[in-house]
């Protein structure tokens, strides 16, 4: 098998480089994110049927993002790429290129330890924030790639493929990248998940996919396309439609300084040092908001205290199971503790 190398720019003059450079630096500030192949038919009226792969004898729609699965019952945290370039045999041979510049975070080279069979992680700081792109199912990661090497946008990372661990394997004619775009829960995530699951495997460690909160790839590329130099991920991340409200008590948790752009400052709270934090989180438990809450907000609430709901969202997708209705009265699930849990631990 032939090792996949990074491409170089050949027959440029000087002058002509800089241009070009020049022109992908303006072009990356403009439009941070890009498809991760060739395939662009989402952009293009009526392109979603050759754009996602559904699955097994479904609409394209379930190789969407979002509660797409099992009759809407099942999340899918990303998005299904379908395949545009073929060997005769009908192997998949689409290259899969870097969403945004960033660092490599984690490469699974075994596709049997994960059902996103082989995959890449990257990390891309943007307007502050640190994203998570991840390529999975792929045949081949290129093979000098490792974790720390920076990476362009638009940049071979592998080749598309079939791997998974899953009973029901990828077949040839549903080939397909599997991407995601997410923000990572916790880097103690390891040493929560052995104190919760002591029982169960982790063979991924920070990068276990129930780690990465995945944001809905195809809302933001057609949100960056209809916007372009005007998108803003941080706009993105606060205007998510909000599934519920969360007091949460505690202030030393990485998600609070790892995203620290989501905070929202309280005029209220003067100079008092907050106790804790209310969390805006989306349907798929994203915190898009975190506003800070003094002492006296708390009163005689416990470490997590669920403020309201948006019941609209919470019947709109229903899959994550985070929050319950019991009656007239809200509740957060047993998904809801563990999820809130996950974050501070």
């Amino acid at each position: 098998m032939n090792t996949l190398k990074r491409p170089p720019i050949q027959g440029l003059g000087a002058p002509l480089t800089a241009l070009v450079l020049l022109g992908f630096l303006l072009a990356a500030a403009a439009q941070p994110f890009q498809t991760p192949t060739a395939n662009r038919a989402l952009f293009e009226p009526g392109g979603e049927e050759r754009f996602f792969v559904g699955t097994a004898g479904k609409p394209w729609a379930s190789g969407g993002f979002g509660c797409v699965r099992s009759d809407g019952h099942q999340m899918h945290e990303g998005i299904d790429i379908r395949c545009l370039q073929r060997t005769r045999r009908g192997d998949p041979t689409d290259p899969v290129l870097a969403t945004a510049a960033g660092t490599v975070a984690y490469i699974n080279s075994k596709g049997g330890l994960s059902n996103y069979g082989k995959y890449v992680v990257l990390c891309h700081r943007i307007e502050g924030i640190e994203v998570y792109s991840l390529y999975a199912h792929l045949s081949e990661v290129r093979g000098d790639l490792r974790a720390g090497l920076t990476v362009r946008a638009g940049e071979t990372i592998g080749v598309m493929g079939t791997t998974s661990n899953t009973r029901e394997r990828i077949t040839k004619d549903r080939a397909h990248v599997h991407f995601e775009l997410n923000l990572m829960v916790n880097d103690r995530f390891a040493l929560w998940f052995k104190s919760v699951h002591p029982g169960e495997r982790n063979d991924h460690g920070t990068y276990n996919g129930r780690n990465l909160l995945g944001l809905d790839p195809r809302q933001l590329l057609l949100q960056e396309q209809s916007q372009g130099a005007r998108f803003s991920l941080l706009q993105f991340l606060r205007s998510q439609p909000e599934l519920c409200r969360v007091l949460v008590r505690g202030v030393h948790y990485p998600w609070l300084s790892r995203y620290a752009g989501l905070i929202v400052p309280n005029p209220h709270l003067g100079q008092e040092p907050p106790a804790g934090y209310e969390l805006a989180l989306n349907y798929n438990g994203v915190p898009c908001q975190m506003i800070p809450r003094s002492a006296a907000d708390f009163g005689g609430a416990g470490k997590y205290h669920l403020l309201s709901v948006n019941a609209a969202e919470a019947q709109r997708n229903s899959c994550r199971r985070l929050v319950m209705q019991h009656g007239t009265t809200w509740l957060l699930t047993t998904h809801g503790h563990e999820l809130l849990e996950m974050l501070t631990y």
